[in-house]
């Protein structure tokens, strides 16, 4: 008679424990640690039996395969972040925000896949198929090849697959699936990473393209395992501020692609609608000459995107001032501002200081300091800085300015969009400028500002 063995594994990140624990050591949620009883091998003999090899090592040399083959996808953002289209056999794990948009981009997807490759299952766990079909009348697609079922069950699931022989296979969600062998509820760790195994067994063995949708946490990462998103090939996150209309698709794993490219939609009532000029968009409604407000040139993934900063300073009325910042990392916010006080002299102790980069957009890289920077020192002394300048740097903590990355590229899209001077880092190399730009290098921020904060 088998022996079985007891543990307990937290629900959240994943951790096993020999005994209950009221609070996971590991990521410190509380009641989160569930009993999970398996079975174990028995004394003398072996964890399981010899396998049967079901596959003949090779020479690397000798091995065939098409690098190139993808299938196509019909949302060019989409391919975008997938590195150009769908990889056959592999696993693509969609995380998200509740409401963000993830069904609906998916639906899309899974419409145009379905009339250019063949047929496409999509498993739903959380609607109906009469809730799907009235999704799609909303958006206008009318797809023939578009098989839609309402199923958990993951045996039942394989059966569907087997009946259809999709080409692409779109789960929602992970966290509804559950196999019938583990007494464990659906969503639990158990379940969500055996379903994930056999999905992902399914995706090499048959070569069917497999979408996952994962929930995510109040942290905003994928509920489960940490293991899950190493089984998948590829994880996607749908970004989007829920009271701006535009929804940003970004790659953190990306076996067949770039992990830093990054798509850009809209979302209104006919659907996502791809954005394929995000500079042009986010920088709509600028309004020109207003003290505080910059142009960034940043860069995401190998697209250049112009987006608007915008800072405040004001007294504070107590005596800690606050420092607030949207769109930029906060820790990132507090070292512009000391290098601000302590190299340029400005008094920002006593200054309430805000910054909010406009259309809910997030800037990660250090190469948008010297416009963050640029647009504190000009709501403070109160001097705008010129329409049709834009600026791009990193900022050291000497106040030197650093030179960036893909300078070309940042400077063609800013001429691209009509602006004629851009003030850059000095560097040793010159970079040839676009016809109708201007390059204007700068040594450090007192450099700088002489440019973008002319005195009146």
């Amino acid at each position: 008679m088998a022996r079985t063995r007891t543990k307990y594994v937290c629900q959240n990140c994943g951790r096993e424990a020999p005994r209950q624990m009221g609070r996971c050591p590991n990521c410190g949620e509380f009641n989160t640690m569930v009993e999970v009883i398996e079975e174990a091998p028995g004394r003398g003999r072996a964890a399981g039996p010899a396998a049967v090899p079901r596959s003949v090592p090779q020479k690397l040399r000798e091995v065939s395969a098409d690098a190139g083959f993808r299938l196509p996808m019909p949302i060019a953002e989409f391919s975008r972040v997938l590195g150009g289209g769908i990889v056959p056999g592999s696993i693509i794990l969609i995380g998200g925000d509740p409401g963000i948009g993830k069904s609906t981009l998916l639906l899309e997807a899974a419409s145009g896949m379905a009339d250019r490759c063949g047929p496409v299952l999509y498993v739903s766990g959380e609607e109906s198929a009469q809730q799907i079909k009235m999704r799609a009348e909303r958006l206008d697609l009318r797809p023939e090849d578009l098989y839609l079922v309402t199923e958990t069950n993951l045996g039942a699931i394989f059966e569907h697959v087997g009946r259809v022989s999709p080409q692409i296979l779109v789960v929602d969600s992970i966290q509804t699936t559950f196999t019938e062998e583990l007494d464990s509820s659906a969503g639990s760790v158990s379940q969500v990473r055996e379903c994930a195994n056999r999905l992902r067994e399914l995706a090499k063995s048959r070569g069917i393209g497999i979408f996952i949708v994962g929930h995510v946490t109040k942290e905003g990462t994928i509920a489960g395992p940490r293991v899950l998103e190493h089984i998948v090939d590829t994880v996607l996150y749908l970004e989007g501020d829920p009271f701006q209309a535009y929804r940003l698709l970004r790659s953190v794993k990306n076996r067949f692609g770039a992990t830093s490219e990054v798509g850009v939609f809209e979302m209104r009532s006919s659907g996502l609608v791809e954005v394929t000029n995000p500079s042009e968009v986010f920088l709509a409604e600028r309004v020109v000459n207003a003290p505080g407000s910059t142009i960034a040139v940043t860069l995401e993934g190998t697209r250049p995107l112009l987006v608007e900063v915008q800072a405040l300073s004001s007294t504070t009325t107590f005596g800690y001032a606050r420092r607030t910042a949207n769109g930029i990392d906060y820790n990132r916010l507090l070292l512009l501002t000391a290098v601000l006080t302590r190299r340029m002299g400005f008094r920002l102790a006593e200054q309430d200081i805000f910054v909010n980069v406009i259309g809910g957009l997030r800037i990660d890289e250090p190469a948008a300091d010297l416009a963050v920077a640029t647009a504190i020192a000009s709501s403070y002394l109160d001097r705008p800085v010129p329409a049709d300048l834009a600026i791009v740097g990193e900022i050291g903590l000497s106040g030197e300015l650093r030179a960036v990355s893909q300078l070309p590229l940042r400077l063609n899209e800013a001429a691209k969009l009509g602006f004629r001077r851009i003030v850059v880092p000095r560097t040793r190399r010159k970079e040839p400028a676009p016809d109708g730009l201007t390059v204007l290098p700068a040594r450090n921020l007192a450099e700088a500002f002489a440019i973008a904060l002319p005195e009146k």
